[in-house]
């Protein structure tokens, strides 16, 4: 037998056989279990965007506040000359 007559073999030998009984209110937990990782899923990504507006609103004061971008004042002052 090759491999792909001993597959055909296992598959036919599955098919043959008895199916396992099925819980009577597998639909009813799976659709329970469905809808709790949807509110999962939609509770952490309205974290997520809360989290990503809340840096971003904390970067924008803090830029406002430092003003990164312009120079630093001088550390020392110019010599005066001509007094």
């Amino acid at each position: 037998m090759n491999g792909g007559e001993r597959r055909e073999a296992a598959v036919r030998r599955m098919l043959e056989a008895p199916r396992p009984a099925v819980p009577a209110d597998l639909a009813r937990r799976a659709t329970a279990r469905g809808t709790r990782l949807l509110h999962r899923r939609r509770v952490a990504r309205r974290l997520w965007w809360f989290l990503l507006f809340a840096a971003v609103t904390a970067f924008a004061v803090w830029a406002s506040v430092a003003q990164p971008w312009s120079a630093p004042p001088a550390e020392t002052t110019p010599p005066l000359e001509g007094w």
